[in-house]
């Protein structure tokens, strides 16, 4: 089954596809050519135009800006570790399965945790309107129940199980969600550029202009309030 049929099917007919699923011969090289590559690139290229292109407005201060190197090193970090965060999923996944009366199977549990990010990976679209980035948080809850509901089918939990091993795992997930944010953010963010005042008003920004108390005040904020690329997300 191709890329675009996978997603809808899985987003429209949860139910019945996660069965299709479970007896689809697999290897995670084939999971990660065919699905997983192609998707979990969405977000980090569509973030990473928004914030170097569009930028994000602020009341009373202005539109930031990310340096396009520093925007472009984001999206690549953001990405590497995406790839790296659902096979650590998976890992979590199949190695929770036996306490929950489940089977152990790490490409059954790769097929999990892919499968159950495409509500997530595909709202990464969003991203080019950094003001729309909430939308991934939103997609993402789509993205419990189709973990919810694939769990019972893959890795053979019995269903009045499923619900505590959904939670556990979601657990796992916001853990590793932290820390692979905070590398991303170490290893590739740039400092945004900062544009105030009308467009008409504005000039070049030069670095003596964003050393001044005030200016330095509102790029600590901004850097707090910017979304990192994050794709860890259940």
């Amino acid at each position: 089954m191709n890329l675009i049929d996978r997603a809808k099917n899985i987003l429209l007919s949860p139910g019945s596809e996660w069965d299709k699923i479970a007896g689809e011969p697999a290897t995670a090289a084939d999971l990660y050519r065919s699905y997983i590559v192609p998707l979990a690139a969405i977000g980090p290229i569509c973030s990473f135009i928004g914030l170097t292109v569009f930028g994000m407005s602020m009341p009373l201060i202005g539109t930031y800006r990310v340096p396009f190197m520093a925007g472009l090193s984001n999206a690549i970090v953001a990405y590497v570790f995406a790839l790296i965060g659902v096979y650590v999923i998976a890992l979590i996944t199949d190695a929770l399965a036996p306490t929950f009366g489940g089977q152990k199977d790490r490409t059954q549990a790769l097929k999990v945790a892919a499968y159950a990010y495409t509500p997530a990976w595909l709202a990464g679209v969003f991203q080019l309107l950094p003001m729309l980035a909430v939308l991934v948080f939103l997609a993402s809850l789509y993205g419990l129940y189709l973990l919810y509901l694939g769990l019972p089918v893959l890795m053979k939990s019995p269903r009045e199980k499923a619900l505590g091993y959904t939670a556990v795992i979601v657990v796992c997930a916001i853990v590793v969600a932290i820390v692979i944010g905070a590398l991303t953010t170490a290893i590739g963010f740039g400092r945004p550029q900062v544009r105030i005042g009308p467009a008409s008003m504005r000039g070049p920004v030069t670095p003596s202009a964003e050393v001044t108390p005030s200016s330095a005040a509102m790029a600590a904020a901004t850097d707090a309030a910017l979304p990192t690329s994050v794709w860890i997300k259940m």
